[in-house]
């Protein structure tokens, strides 16, 4: 993603944030210092939008219909575009899960629109002499028949190889079950039990058993 050159032209930041009043609020602030932002309650229709056409999404984690984590993991993977979390949620764990997920920011509310304006330009600043988020290097590569896992090869089973390079390839999207296995060289016509046997040995081998995470109702996905 292209960043702004002329000084003269709005930042455009898109907001998904569903109390409108606050929305209203940072909006107003904003404009007053060249930044245009377009707001969305519902998170569907935001991530629909064009996310492409701004320069930074503002993302609240407390949606409708549509949890916040899951609209900053879906941006993170599709665009090239910087994210600050906008939660009252004070929870830990939702500012460490937003962070791992990819998001450069989280600021809790309730905070001064300066500082976020603040925020703002520095990670602006930040990415644009980057060029882009940066992936973090994989702890994963796969070499013709053989996983290294921290550079280290693993002595993985066929079927086991089979299962990790799926995960590797999509890391960090959700594989269902049924994907897993239609996509299998080696376990075509396996249960999914054995799916969730040959998963479990993995882990082990892993020495992590929260590498490889179970999204309930769905399937798998490395993390």
């Amino acid at each position: 993603m292209q960043k702004k050159s002329d000084e003269n032209k709005p930042v455009k930041i898109l907001m998904i944030e569903d109390d409108p009043e606050f929305a209203e609020l940072v909006s107003e602030f904003l404009a007053k210092h060249g930044m245009e932002v377009t707001n969305y309650e519902d998170p569907f229709l935001g991530v629909s939008a064009g996310v492409q056409n701004y320069d930074l999404l503002l993302l609240d984690l407390t949606l409708p219909g549509m949890d916040g984590l899951e609209v900053c993991e879906e941006v993170v993977r599709k665009y090239d575009i910087p994210v600050i979390i906008s939660s009252a949620r004070s929870d830990v764990e939702d500012k460490v899960k937003s962070l791992q997920l990819g998001a450069d920011d989280y600021l809790p509310k309730p905070y001064d629109p300066q500082e976020l304006h603040a925020r703002i330009v520095s990670l602006l600043r930040r990415y644009s002499k980057s060029g882009g988020r940066q992936a973090p290097p994989s702890e994963y590569e796969i070499r013709g028949d053989t996983v290294y896992h921290r550079g280290e090869p693993m002595h993985l089973t066929p079927a086991e190889f089979d299962i990790l390079s799926q995960l590797i390839r999509k890391q960090g999207i959700t594989l269902s079950r049924e994907q897993l296995i239609n996509e299998s060289k080696v376990m075509s016509d396996s249960s999914q039990k054995s799916l969730d046997v040959i998963i479990s040995k993995i882990r082990s081998k892993l020495g992590n058993p929260k590498a490889i995470q179970a999204v309930r109702g769905v399937g798998y996905k490395l993390l």
